[in-house]
């Protein structure tokens, strides 16, 4: 359930102090260049005060604002929100129970990965061409940029909203990066570039999570009916049909027509 955390008391600034050094301002970026609110960054279940703290100090220091957090281990919120200079954002913070709730008015996801050991099953891009796409498509749609705990990173299920991944090149002896510095090498990639992307809208309005979300389901239920979804592999052959649907990269009508498709077979079968 979406809620928006507001009305906190007194800062404790003693439990973050530091976490990030002062620095010189970063010139403003202007409005119509850069629509840095349709952002959101989206912290996936984390679990330190001083990692949250972090991430939303970099977020104000370079103009973002659209913080979400997703399972956030609520002692760690308590103690990340008086963050210096960043306590106004954390306290408009949006709190999230599910991936797919946070990221269900955004039309492009992007998970973050170290990459590492794991088998990826997602078009991987590194940070310099990644975020050109993010800030080509923040020009006329929001999206969402994704980090998974500090432990952990992001799950299967979580990368299952994403319609690709991006990662920080690093070397490969310590190829996993602390979450706060991830978040600002990302915002600050985006800034950086500010003349990559142009400002020309996609032609298309792309599909949100929303819809994607529902298409997902739709489609879903049909193959459980048809008998397609083993009963022990329900659960992996959902994230599968997810992932297979997010990349498809439809636009918001193209969404709808899938809908009425699948809405009619739908109707056929059970009649």
């Amino acid at each position: 359930m979406r809620s928006r955390v507001a009305g906190f008391g007194e800062a404790r600034l003693r439990l973050v102090k530091g976490v990030l050094p002062r620095s010189t301002p970063v010139a403003p970026v202007e409005a119509d260049e850069f629509p840095l609110n349709e952002l959101r960054v989206v912290l996936v279940s984390p679990r330190n005060p001083l990692n949250i703290g972090a991430a939303a100090r970099a977020m104000s220091n370079l103009g973002f604002n659209r913080l979400r957090l997703v399972n956030a281990y609520d002692v760690a919120y308590e103690g990340a929100r008086s963050a210096v200079g960043a306590s106004s954002l954390l306290e408009k913070a949006e709190l999230y129970e599910s991936v797919a709730e946070a990221v269900a008015d955004c039309s492009l996801v992007v998970g973050t990965s170290a990459v590492g050991p794991r088998d990826l099953r997602h078009p991987l891009r590194r940070l310099e061409y990644g975020g050109r796409l993010i800030r080509k498509h923040l020009s006329g749609e929001p999206a969402a940029l994704l980090f998974g705990s500090e432990k952990y990173g992001l799950g299967n299920d979580d990368l299952s909203y994403c319609h690709w991944l991006m990662r920080i090149p690093t070397r490969r002896e310590h190829h996993s990066m602390n979450l706060g510095q991830s978040v600002a090498v990302c915002l600050y990639e985006l800034i950086r570039s500010s003349r990559a992307g142009g400002s020309q809208p996609l032609p298309a309005r792309p599909a949100v999570g929303d819809d994607l979300e529902r298409l997902t389901t739709l489609l879903y239920e049909l193959l459980e009916d048809s008998g397609y979804v083993k009963p022990l592999h329900g659960e992996s052959t959902e994230e599968k049909v997810r992932r297979l649907v997010w990349r498809m990269g439809l636009s918001a009508k193209d969404a709808e027509v899938w809908l009425g498709m699948l809405r009619q077979i739908a109707w056929k079968l059970k009649r």
